[in-house]
């Protein structure tokens, strides 16, 4: 049955086609034609289904084709001259399925729409296959010769023709009629691929420029990402600062950054740029520089453990002053840009009041320089009975965990003599001096203090933070304390005065300091006067009572209400000084002399501490503080402070809990129980030992 004609005429296959080959190409015999393709065309080339020629393999096994026999006809002859083509084609043929019987017109539509019956060749077709004359497939499979002539076709099983195994076949020349310009890309040449193989030279025109091309890119990658940088840093960025933390950017000792999400930084945003410097209270005048402050003006703040990089409000009871209130976090906050500080008349653990302690320990510290707070004083200026403190003490004793205050607070003292000693006296009970007429109230003892623990008399090897002396001992530690204020009710006069003062050990007979005109030193007479109280079996102390502004410095003045500044700058060691400052002037002064050296009670200098101080703000109540008017009082009373700043040198800036000459981390995390469980109340009961002390103990080294 003849197959469909094709509407449409061939692409190629309607050229003319030329007289002869050109040079370089061998002359194609002229295939046959199958009917459908156009009119006029061959009758089909019938496929017999018995002739199965073995096909040559490369490597892989190829199905069995049939030769395809294809009769003479008016457009085909074997007789035809050379210049024609052969019926050699690599075109693809319609091959029946012999399990199925073939529609032939959807044959014919299948050789329309994308199968391609053999027709009369193209040009390029005829200039590409291969010569007439017998030749061979040889089968990889088999390992025979197959042969073929020009007059037959092979067709694989899946109807398409195979390429010749003889590569021959397959050489087009370069600019002859059927080739592509890129044809000499596929040519092998050995002699020129040897020759192009062995490289060749940069020096040449182009081989300069590629080089030179490579080498500017290499150095503009090295100027920008570079040497630019460097420069940028040495001549137009400022130098980085620790704004007096331990690392670049004021780092703290706990390692927080300096600038965090909710405006906790060591200098707060709000902090207005007219106190970023203040002038000392000295007679110099010298410009402090400002390396820490907290303005509190973010409403809701809490201070729970973990809430707050500076600060942490502690849960406890402060049984060391016999205090009648629970300390809960919940009683401080900031609100309308203060810190509030609240004292509750509220049952808590068994106690009938709440009150609130705000601490820095071990978060933020500084030695030297000045403190200032700005604050509104809870209660009313002639009212007795509330406690409120803002004060300092040094790393290593924790407020209110006395396991680690033990033997530690309030010294300050870096000699190795009886001042080191338990009651600070020998074990034979000398001097016999401190034994009798100092304190009444503790059988006329001049200390009841366990000695100090970590002494300059510590046994080398023995359990101690150092540093060391220049003599190989190690430098006396201990916990000083310096409160900015306590403020009180004069139960006479009915007067509001604040208590500023500083508290030191070991002790003077009698707890009498060095006093003279030089040495203690009242700024402000009308005011100010030295306290009588100066110490008893656990301190010493020196102190002075500065009258407050009765008209406003309180919580009861309303809508009245002023702040006032307080605080104190101090420099530490033998030579240095502490002055206090109440309503922003200086109030009192006392020089490291008062605390100069005790002939009698064996005490040496006394320096100005020296330790890593932290802050602490608390309202609270107890009669180891004085009366109180129960009848009185209002509650819930509040302590309101504006801000808290500090100030040093430019020249001594020194911010940290852990400083090189002083350092505490490590001590504080070997002995970590100490510091946390404020049910602790002795080393002892931690289970910590009390280092040798070699003028009583044999040291092993």
């Amino acid at each position: 049955m003849a197959l469909p004609t094709n509407p449409r005429p061939g692409r190629n296959d309607a050229l003319p086609l030329p007289a002869t080959a050109p040079s370089g190409v061998r002359p194609l015999r002229q295939l046959p034609q199958m009917s459908g393709m156009y009119p006029g065309a061959a009758p089909t080339t019938n496929i017999p289904s018995s002739t199965k020629p073995t096909l040559p393999s490369f490597g892989f096994t190829i199905a069995q084709s049939r030769r395809v026999e294809t009769p003479v006809s008016a457009t085909s002859s074997r007789s035809s001259t050379p210049s024609t083509a052969s019926n050699y084609s690599t075109e693809m043929l319609l091959k029946p399925n012999p399990r199925s019987s073939v529609d032939p017109e959807k044959a014919g539509r299948r050789s329309n729409y994308g199968l391609r019956s053999v027709t009369s060749p193209s040009p390029r077709q005829q200039w590409l296959a291969p010569p007439p004359g017998p030749r061979s497939h040889f089968s990889l499979s088999s390992g025979k010769a197959t042969s073929y002539s020009s007059t037959s076709t092979l067709v694989t099983s899946s109807g398409r023709i195979a390429l010749s195994a003889d590569p021959d076949f397959w050489v087009i020349t370069p600019g002859t009629p059927g080739s592509a310009t890129d044809d000499w890309l596929h040519n092998p040449d050995p002699k020129r691929d040897r020759k192009n193989d062995k490289g060749g030279t940069i020096f040449t025109r182009r081989g300069l420029a590629n080089v030179g091309c490579i080498a500017f890119t290499v150095l503009m990658f090295l100027a920008v990402f570079g040497v630019y940088p460097i420069i940028n840093r040495i001549y137009f960025t400022p130098l980085a600062t620790t704004l007096g933390g331990l690392n670049l950017g004021g780092i703290n000792e706990t390692g927080q950054v300096p600038v965090m999400a909710g405006n906790f930084a060591l200098i707060d945003k709000d902090t207005p740029q007219s106190a970023y410097t203040k002038s000392s209270f000295q007679a110099d005048g010298t410009d402090l520089q400002l390396v820490f402050s907290d303005e509190f003006n973010v409403d809701g703040r809490t201070f729970y453990p973990g809430d707050d990089p500076y600060w942490e409000a502690e849960d406890m009871h402060y049984w060391a002053t016999n205090n009648l209130e629970w300390y809960d976090p919940a009683a401080v906050t900031t609100q309308g840009g203060n810190l509030v500080i609240t004292l509750s008349k509220q049952e808590e653990h068994g106690l009938n009041y709440q009150g609130g302690l705000l601490s820095s320990w071990n978060k933020f510290c500084f030695t030297g320089g000045l403190i200032e707070i700005s604050a509104i004083l809870p209660g009313a200026s002639n009212i007795e009975g509330l406690w409120p403190a803002v004060w300092a003490m040094g790393n290593l004793g924790r407020m209110g965990y006395g396991a680690s205050l033990e033997g530690m607070w309030p010294y300050t003292y870096n000699s190795c003599d009886v001042g080191t000693l338990p009651n600070q006296t020998f074990p034979n009970g000398t001097p016999v001096e401190n034994t009798v007429d100092n304190d009444p109230a503790n059988l006329g003892a001049l200390s009841y203090l366990p000695g100090q623990r970590l002494s300059a008399c510590t046994c080398a090897g023995e359990d101690h933070p150092g540093p060391k002396n220049a003599d190989g001992s190690f430098v006396g530690r201990g916990v000083p304390e310096i409160d900015i204020l306590e403020a009180t009710i004069d139960h006479v006069t009915k007067i509001g005065k604040v208590s500023q003062s500083a508290q030191w050990a070991p002790f003077n007979l009698k707890y009498e300091p060095n006093e003279t005109p030089e040495t203690m030193v009242i700024h402000e007479p009308d005011i100010a006067e030295i306290n009588s109280y100066i110490g008893g079996a656990f301190q010493q102390t020196t102190s002075a009572l500065v009258q407050t502004n009765n008209s406003c410095a309180y919580e009861a003045s309303g809508q009245n209400a002023c702040y006032s500044q307080y605080g104190f700058e101090y420099k530490p060691g033998n030579d240095g000084y502490i002055t206090w400052i109440s309503d922003g002037k200086a109030s009192w002064t006392v020089n490291a002399d008062a605390m100069t050296a005790d002939a009698v009670s064996g005490a040496s200098q006394r320096p100005v501490s020296q330790e890593p101080m932290y802050i602490i703000a608390n309202l609270g109540m107890s009669f180891n503080f004085g009366p109180i008017d129960f009848a009185q009082l209002q509650f819930p009373a509040r302590f309101y402070i504006d801000y808290v700043r500090v100030y040093q040198p430019k020249d001594q800036i020194n911010v940290g809990c852990s400083p090189d000459a002083f350092p505490t981390e490590k001590y504080i995390q070997e002995h970590i129980e100490a510091y946390t469980n404020a049910n602790l109340t002795t080393w002892e009961q931690y289970g910590g030992v009390i280092p040798k002390n070699k003028l009583i103990d044999s040291c092993s080294a």
